[in-house]
């Protein structure tokens, strides 16, 4: 059968325009830096991606940004997604993605102490002896306000890299790190002595999420489908689970041995999926 030209040549245009419509991804940009979570979200956010039909790519920036600047440059348009601790604060400024990440585990905490100072902890019994303790923390973490609502003395600093040094020099007593984070850290910073505590772990609800532009629903509502997909199909229970950083942290933390303080968090969004326990991990489980 022959075609008229114009008819033809109309045809053609529509069949190529429709291949271009249907292969055009949107770009997402995200900044990855040095912290070891960084890595992981990476993951997470790649996994989602991959559950949405080739509709976004993702690329990936390298940069040494703190919190605080990061949050400045998604508002900017200079880049369309971040992860953060969550409080209410960065909801009332960004559009989180109530999926949490990590299953919650971030909100059982351990300390980077100097070594010298674990019979201070050893001495620790009761919640008042806590109180007699002091931790540092970053400015505009939300952990500040956890510990310093439940009663902890709380010393301060605009910079991560510096809290390291002020716990080995005594500045404070105790690091607090969610359960991934300090054998990395201390591997990478072998030239201090310092070492995790051995005797206590704090627990509170602190959601590890995906944030996107305060406007950008659309986005947002994609990453949840993604991660949700991803959660009902398995993939993202092995990406989790099979995770260096995952499996090392739920081993060598050995929570269940731990003396626990519950804290309450004052900063949890009263939109905090707690129903949904399919998104949260039962640390007693994942360590037998």
């Amino acid at each position: 059968m022959r075609f008229p030209l114009i008819s033809y040549f109309t045809f053609v245009c529509i069949a190529l325009g429709t291949a271009q419509v249907t292969t055009a991804a949107e770009r997402i940009r995200a900044t990855q830096s040095s912290h070891p979570l960084d890595a992981y979200a990476i993951g997470a956010l790649k996994l989602a991606v991959s559950k949405l039909d080739g509709r976004y790519s993702l690329e990936v920036l390298q940069n040494q940004y703190t919190q605080s600047r990061a949050i400045e440059e998604l508002e900017s348009g200079n880049m369309e997604v971040m992860w953060l601790a969550s409080n209410n604060e960065v909801e009332e400024r960004l559009r989180p993605v109530r999926f949490p990440l990590l299953k919650g585990l971030l909100g059982h905490r351990i300390n980077i102490i100097n070594p010298n100072h674990q019979s201070r902890f050893d001495r620790v019994k009761a919640r008042e002896d806590v109180s007699q303790l002091s931790f540092g923390q970053g400015i505009g973490w939300p952990d500040v306000a956890i510990l310093e609502a439940n009663g902890l003395n709380v010393v301060t600093t605009s910079k991560y890299n510096s809290l390291f040094y002020m716990v080995e020099g005594g500045r404070f007593d105790g690091f607090p790190r969610g359960v991934l984070e300090p054998w990395i850290e201390l591997d990478s910073r072998p030239e201090l002595d310092l070492t995790v505590e051995k005797n206590l772990v704090f627990v509170y609800t602190l959601p590890f999420y995906l944030f996107v532009a305060r406007d950008n629903r659309e986005l947002a509502e994609a990453l949840q489908r993604g991660l949700d997909i991803a959660l009902e199909d398995g993939s993202f229970d092995e990406y989790f689970f099979n995770d260096d950083m995952v499996k090392s942290a739920i081993k060598r933390s050995n929570l269940d041995a731990r003396i626990k303080f519950p804290l309450t968090n004052p900063e949890l969004n009263k939109n905090t999926p707690l129903d949904r326990k399919e998104y949260w991990l039962d640390v007693s489980a994942a360590q037998n």
